[in-house]
């Protein structure tokens, strides 16, 4: 599963991590997050993140 970054404060969704903490469970892909959902660390949006290159 891929990894995600904030383009705006780097924070990075780790989908082999989750966010237990947010209801969201370990192996959840990114994909899968609700459309709403904001980032953690600034509150931008979900279409704020990019898949993470190597």
């Amino acid at each position: 599963m891929k990894k995600y970054v904030c383009v705006v404060c780097n924070f990075v969704y780790d989908p082999a991590i989750g966010m237990p903490d947010d209801g969201i469970p370990a192996g959840t892909p990114f994909e899968n997050i609700p459309d709403d959902w904001t980032c953690p660390e600034c509150g931008v949006s979900k279409s704020d993140f990019e898949v993470q290159e190597g």
